[in-house]
């Protein structure tokens, strides 16, 4: 592997600022930003008013703590454009993910918003190594999913060229990545190793492509991956962190040179960690839930985020802004299934649509090779136990859960009380991805 590191020369200079210059500008852009919400989204007007608090009540940084938190139930309980700032005309995009209802939650941009995305991305593929003239192979997914096009236009912005792939078609991805000798690759770490497997497959030497960096995000990672496909394609390996409440990927992003966590770009956001119980802030160095600030994004503004990621901050390295730890896992019960957020409520909402199935199921997560699979135990109702029956009643809802959460699965149907019945709290997941 060789030194991917930049220079000063080409950094932002907010990115090597003191700490009170940085401090500085979070706080005038803070201010804004929280006036920008409570005078353009009723939500918030009302939310502030309700416990007493005002814009003007922000002098300095540790006063956010006094506002209200944002949940990503309010975006479904706005759908679609309740949360928006600025008028649906002012929207040059919009993004969305699926939530546990059926309805997604819906995130919009302005062309001001998609220019600060492109930027950010920029900067986080410069921090990964990449340089202007570099190819660039992108297997996020398109569409209503923040990641490909958000990866797309910051390759661009970078001055790079883009390989708009997308996922899937393992063998194809496999036989550009050989053809077109891209310098790096945007994907999910899961499906790196799948892209790996193909090399294998295809008695080609992944130390022999022309891969120098992979860029990797929309799920939990760990070291033990990252020596793994690093020795493998003899090619740095680091982590871009987002969510499309905030933005999108490029949230944060480590650095080639240090590989110590991404750093969070504090002059766009302003993170906070708190007690996931309590809601109490915590210092820097204890790990509890991250919370976001937007602070330049005019859209969408989000104040005070409860992401459900655990994780902790910590003071800066190559850069001046604080770097996040890895997550170690989340508040609340989602499940993240190669790059796709996943709630139990999604798939029991599928269970109970299909006829022929009693309303009691289990989810068992494990890996099939080296991908994070699922796999639905359900029941057949009383009356619906022949062969047939369960068939169709499987193939129902395998097709339901693939088109309105977006994964695929393999459905189980057993004989009516093979599920067990809960006692007290329901345990709906089995995870058994370490067992295997």
């Amino acid at each position: 592997m060789g030194d991917l590191s930049p220079n000063k020369a080409e950094l932002d200079p907010i990115e090597i600022a003191s700490i009170d210059e940085i401090r500085a500008t979070q706080l005038e852009r803070l201010k804004w930003s929280v006036r920008h919400a409570y005078d353009n989204v009723a939500m918030y007007k009302q939310r502030f008013d309700e416990v007493g608090v005002h814009p003007d009540d922000l002098q300095q940084l540790s006063d956010l703590s006094k506002f209200p938190f944002t949940y990503k139930n309010d975006l479904r309980d706005n759908y679609p454009f309740g949360l928006f700032a600025v008028p649906r005309s002012e929207l040059i995009r919009l993004h969305a993910s699926s939530g546990t209802t059926g309805k997604p939650t819906v995130v919009g941009y302005t062309k001001g918003d998609i220019e600060n995305w492109a930027d950010l991305v920029a900067r986080s593929l410069r921090a990964a190594g990449l340089r202007k003239g570099d190819m660039v192979h992108n297997a996020y997914g398109y569409g209503l999913f923040t990641g490909g096009l958000g990866a797309h236009y910051g390759i661009e912005r970078l001055g790079a060229t883009v390989v708009p792939m997308s996922g899937g078609q393992t063998e194809k991805q496999v036989g550009l990545i050989t053809d077109f000798q891209p310098d790096g690759i945007m994907v999910t770490p899961s499906y790196m190793l799948n892209i790996l497997e193909q090399f294998h497959k295809a008695g080609l030497d992944p130390k022999k492509s022309s891969l120098k960096v992979g860029i990797f995000g929309a799920e939990p990672w760990t070291d033990a991956m990252r020596t793994e496909v690093e020795a493998a394609f003899d090619m740095h390996a680091v982590d871009i962190y987002g969510l499309s409440e905030i933005m999108g990927p490029g949230v944060a992003s480590e650095c080639v040179e240090t590989k110590d966590g991404p750093v969070i770009w504090e002059d766009h956001f302003l993170p906070e960690i708190i007690d996931p119980a309590t809601g109490e802030v915590l210092p820097d160095g204890e790990t509890g839930e991250l919370v976001f600030t937007t602070l330049t994004k005019e859209g969408l503004p989000m104040i005070r985020y409860r992401t459900r990621d655990l994780t902790c901050l910590m003071p800066g390295t190559a850069r001046s802004m604080r770097r996040m730890a890895k997550i170690t896992g989340r508040s609340d019960d989602m499940m993240i299934l190669r790059g796709v957020n996943v709630f139990p409520s999604q798939i029991e909402e599928q269970v109970m649509a299909t006829g022929g199935l009693s309303p009691y199921y289990q989810i068992e997560l494990y890996k099939s090779g080296r991908m994070d699979a699922m796999r639905v135990f359900v029941e057949a109702s009383a009356d619906s136990t022949d062969e047939m029956s369960r068939t169709a009643a499987a193939r129902m809802l395998t097709k339901r859960i693939k088109d309105v959460v977006g994964v695929s699965t393999e459905i189980v149907v057993g004989d009516p009380g093979d599920v067990e019945r809960s006692q007290g709290k329901a345990k709906r997941v089995i995870d058994n991805r370490d067992k295997d």
